[in-house]
């Protein structure tokens, strides 16, 4: 079956399946074919409940889209979309809130996880045990075939939302995840990202509202051939959890009726309380420490060559220092409300001028005794400098913050 739709405009199709896989796709004519017809052959031979497979071209410029349509031509059990708009999180936003199928599912078309565990994670959306289901690469019983720098980047990221935004699930990034559809209707509106957040910012809606969520052990060989620019993807990453912390912290996210609706009674809350004393602090600090820091190196590697070494270091420090300083009154030393705000931010600027002398002087010392050092020699440094500076930044508001009126601290 061959649509071509605009945005909010999905017909149905005649024979509701079970699960209906969506396949987003942009661009990818080399591997389309194979992996769909595999994905086809392996469903009718072993899976026990009537599916679909949509492929949802989000805007690809190559023959993507040609070859989407002969496979939904070849085959029933298949069907393309185009959308007209990039964006991977747009297009399954679309496709699933106008699918008829009781579950909904995503992979990549690369199948990188093995199809084995499609059942397993959808089995307990179908039986209504679970809302959301998703596979998870780092479980003791996952099998996964991936280079030491995807190893790194995802565990760190997945820290880091633990560590912010309190979530309980393991593996927020992995391609191959399915929700119940009524689900997806009450939760998908108030999901804003269309790109690759919008995965971690549905979970972590989900689990704030109380939703259960189902992880499952997969094997997962990883794709060399990956075209995900990993710098901007990080960099989208780090601001959609800046944006989900400031609307957990001004209550601006409507999670009440999701809750009201979906959840099986009280459930405790999700965001984890202010810590208490030196070692909860500290915990809270570093890991808004670490996240700063990646958000530095995001930017320092963005605004190098618009800017050069000093001018890029200078603009990342001022951005992340302003930031974090936010985070660690709230989140740290629970602060709230406006009182004593303008204090801390001179107070973080302190830090930041100490920071900046501490980075800008590594920076001229690599310079003046190793002056072809590279680009990634220079960010090392920086790193280091960063986390010195870090330090400092925590002994200064501390002493500031815990001088705070108690009326002023969340109790």
């Amino acid at each position: 079956m061959i649509e071509q739709f605009a945005p909010d405009q999905l017909p149905a199709p005649v024979a509701a399946p079970v699960v209906d896989i969506v396949v987003p796709v942009y661009n990818e004519e080399a591997d389309l074919a194979r992996s769909v017809r595999r994905l086809d052959a392996d469903l009718a031979a072993s899976f026990p409940y009537p599916y679909r497979i949509t492929i949802a071209d989000n805007a690809s410029t190559d023959a993507t889209w040609a070859i989407a349509e002969g496979l939904a031509a070849a085959s029933d059990a298949v069907r393309a979309v185009h959308l007209d708009q990039k964006g991977r999180g747009r297009a399954l936003k679309q496709v699933w809130l106008a699918s008829d199928a009781t579950v909904v599912a995503y992979m990549d078309v690369d199948l990188s996880t093995d199809l084995r565990a499609l059942l397993p994670l959808v089995a307990p959306l179908i039986t209504g045990h679970s809302d959301l289901a998703i596979g998870t690469r780092l479980a003791r019983a996952s099998r996964v075939v991936r280079g030491p720098k995807r190893e790194f980047i995802s565990r760190s990221y997945n820290l880091i939302l633990r560590s912010t935004l309190g979530v309980g699930f393991s593996d927020a990034q992995c391609g191959f995840k399915a929700i119940r559809t009524d689900v997806a209707r009450r939760l998908l509106p108030l999901v804003e990202d269309t790109n690759w957040f919008f995965d971690t910012e549905m979970l972590v809606l989900a689990q704030r509202a109380g939703l259960r969520i189902h992880e499952v052990p997969v094997d997962w060989t990883d794709d060399p051939g990956t075209t995900v620019n990993i710098v901007a993807t990080a960099r989208e990453d780090l601001l959609g959890i800046a944006r989900l912390a400031r609307g957990f912290a001004t209550r601006s996210i409507p999670l009440e009726q999701v809750r009201a609706e979906l959840t099986r009674g009280p459930v405790p809350s999700a965001v984890p309380g202010v810590p208490r004393g030196l070692l909860g602090q500290l915990l809270s600090f570093g890991a808004i420490g670490v996240l700063s820091t990646l958000a530095y190196s995001v930017l320092y590697l963005w605004l190098r060559l618009p800017l050069g070494a000093q001018g890029a270091n200078l603009a990342s420090l001022l951005i992340t220092a302003v930031a974090n300083t936010a985070l660690n009154r709230r989140l740290t030393f629970g602060i709230k409300g406006r009182r004593g705000a303008v204090a801390h931010q001179i107070g973080g600027l302190v830090a930041f001028a100490l920071a900046l002398g501490l980075t800008s002087g590594s920076l001229w010392a690599l310079h003046a005794f190793a002056a072809d050092a590279g680009r990634w020699v220079e960010l090392g440094v920086l790193f280091v400098a960063n986390a010195l500076a870090t330090l400092l930044r925590f002994l200064i508001l501390r002493l500031m913050m815990n001088r705070e009126p108690k009326r002023a601290v969340a109790s």
